[in-house]
């Protein structure tokens, strides 16, 4: 009913910078909570950051002050600005959405994208 589709990724070089997109489709009736995960290799998926439908903001520590999340709600779409990468922010990222479906029940269900890999490195 609904998909969350990433782009964006690519390779970097340290310092260097990447957009992140994830647009959302289906049959949406709003959009709550928004967020963007990582996961590296043999690690546990983590939280970068997650924003409201008013655009209040949460970041994960390692991240604060050099990304930067948002989003367009008539495009049903997040952003991640990452800038200042690092090699520790290697990972595949994910799209996360907490989506009101539009259906006669209207009920909160959870989306994940497919994921877009970052690789910074020199």
């Amino acid at each position: 009913q609904v998909q969350l589709v990433e782009s964006g990724g690519g390779l970097v070089q340290p310092g260097g910078s990447l957009r992140l997109s994830c647009a959302a489709s289906g049959s949406i009736f709003s959009i709550n909570l928004m967020a963007w995960y990582r996961q590296a290799p043999g690690k546990e998926r983590e939280l970068v950051a997650t924003i409201t439908s008013d655009g209040s903001t949460v970041y994960a520590d390692s991240v604060k002050g050099r990304f930067t999340i948002s989003r367009d709600n008539a495009k049903n779409t997040v952003y991640l600005q990452m800038n200042s990468l690092k090699p520790e922010d290697t990972a595949v990222y994910y799209c996360y959405a907490d989506v009101i479906v539009d259906d006669p029940w209207r009920k909160s269900s959870l989306y994940w994208g497919q994921g877009t890999q970052v690789t910074v490195s020199s």
